[in-house]
């Protein structure tokens, strides 16, 4: 690199000074104006080569790359240690004129320029130059990324807005369109049914809850053992929940751990009331009725696994059930059980934290109107506490409680139902889990599925 400088040195044309015949120049200011001249060529040389092996030929340093060096070389020579014996490019420049005579002035020929060419590159340190150069492409990387930076986060807001005003149009889909597709599907339906199998006939009562009311019903579209839910809205609210859990309950692939819907009517009578009959599919008994007449424990365990079972299935499906409890699980003449009644079941995308449910199945997070799946884990570890007690009788530490508000108080402060006597280490770890208060410290079903398979296991194990 030396050589070629030095060289492009020698061939230089300098204009514009005057020289005498025997190439010597006739004023100082000319021998200043030639060491600045081919001062000048070598920066400029280093600019382009330095910019070329740095940055392959990519024109990013065009700018005013001699003034940059040239500020740079005289920051080096501040920099330098004071060693009389190590001479800067700028002292070897006054040393070099205090050699000259003010009479005879040296020629302006090749070999002065190769000398002054050889003495600027000499007197540059390389390591400080390499570092300097480093630091002000750090410098420029720096700024470069910071304005990157900037526009990425305009950017990202930008489309987060976007983002959200999409949201917010899916989430009107969802709670005003929804409901009313799902009703829309209800009444043709029940409209197609009433015209191919007729009205079903109402037995004799079974069951009533809150919202309607369990008939028996003999015979129905070629079904001879089935129920009648006959149930009527009184609002819109109402018909919307009706409508979307006949949707559930019509629309998802059947499984044997979700009771079965046969079909729906309308009843449009003469009356001002119009009830809506759910045809489902009959069972012996649901686990309140069973557990008042008491069950073996390995019954009991089976019976938690089918619940855990059904759980899984509605939530790999998206929905939240929010009303698991002991009137809600139905059992056939095996003890195999059935969840049913998902009035409350919601996707959930769609839970806009409205206060649904049993009191003492509820989990804390309710009451703040935000929640997730995670409330059907917290209301099986309330059913599992009667599962594993065998019995429909109130936990003593809910049963203190006078009113819904004061139970509802003692939840959110932590009260959970009392340990009894035959409580097994096993079944009291499974449900106190369940029930925690931190909705992401409660364990996924597939942990408490596998957890009861062990005790149902060691407990044929033990019998045998």
């Amino acid at each position: 690199m030396h050589e070629v400088l030095t060289d492009e040195a020698c061939s230089l044309e300098i204009p514009g000074i005057e020289l005498t015949d025997q190439l010597t120049v006739k004023h100082a200011r000319d021998l200043k104006k030639c060491t600045s001249v081919i001062q000048e060529q070598i920066l400029v040389r280093l600019n382009e080569t330095i910019a070329n092996k740095l940055l392959d030929s990519i024109n990013v340093l065009h700018d005013n790359y001699v003034g940059t060096l040239t500020r740079c070389l005289f920051s080096l020579e501040s920099d330098r240690d004071d060693d009389e014996s190590e001479l800067s490019a700028s002292k070897a420049l006054q040393e070099l004129f205090r050699t000259f005579s003010w009479n005879h002035f040296p020629r302006i020929d090749p070999e002065f320029k190769r000398a002054v060419a050889l003495n600027i590159l000499n007197s540059l340190s390389e390591a400080k130059l390499a570092k300097s150069v480093c630091t002000q492409l750090n410098d420029r990387i720096r700024m470069s990324h910071d304005s990157f930076e900037t526009l990425l986060k305009q950017l990202e807001h930008r489309h987060s807005d976007r983002l959200k005003s999409t949201e917010d149009k899916q989430q009107r889909v969802r709670k005003e369109c929804t409901p009313k597709i799902a009703r829309l599907l209800l009444e043709s339906t029940s409209l197609k049914d009433l015209i191919q199998y007729g009205i079903p006939k109402q037995g004799r009562e079974i069951g009533r809850g809150q919202y309607g009311v369990v008939y028996e019903c003999k015979n129905w579209a070629n079904h001879q053992s089935c129920v009648l839910k006959s149930v009527m809205p009184p609002d819109d609210r109402h018909w919307n929940d009706l409508a979307l859990e006949f949707h559930y309950l019509r629309r998802i692939p059947e499984h044997p751990r979700i009771v079965k819907l046969i079909g729906s009517v309308i009843d449009y009578g003469d009356n001002d009331q119009t009830p809506v009959l759910l045809i489902m599919e009959r069972l012996k008994r649901d686990l309140y009725a069973a557990l008042k007449n008491r069950l073996e424990f390995a019954i009991r365990m089976r019976i938690a696994l089918d619940v855990v079972e059904g759980l899984r299935y509605l939530h790999g499906l998206g929905l939240v059930h929010r009303d698991i409890k002991l009137k809600n699980v139905l059992l056939d003449e095996n003890n195999r059980a059935r969840i049913t009644d998902l009035g409350f079941c919601k996707p959930e995308v769609m839970m806009s934290g409205s206060l649904v449910g049993t009191p003492i199945h509820m989990a804390p997070e309710l009451f703040t109107s935000k929640y997730d799946h995670t409330v059907d884990i917290y209301a099986f570890g309330i059913l599992f506490w009667y599962i594993c007690s065998n019995g429909v009788k109130l936990p003593t530490n809910f049963d203190v409680c006078s009113s819904k508000d004061i139970l509802w108080s003692a939840v959110k402060k932590g009260v959970r139902p009392e340990r009894l006597m035959d409580f097994s280490d096993e079944c009291w770890i499974i449900m106190t889990k369940c029930w925690d208060t931190q909705p992401s410290q409660r364990p996924y079903l597939g942990e408490v599925q596998e957890k009861i398979e062990q005790i149902l296991n060691n407990t044929r194990t033990t019998s045998v």
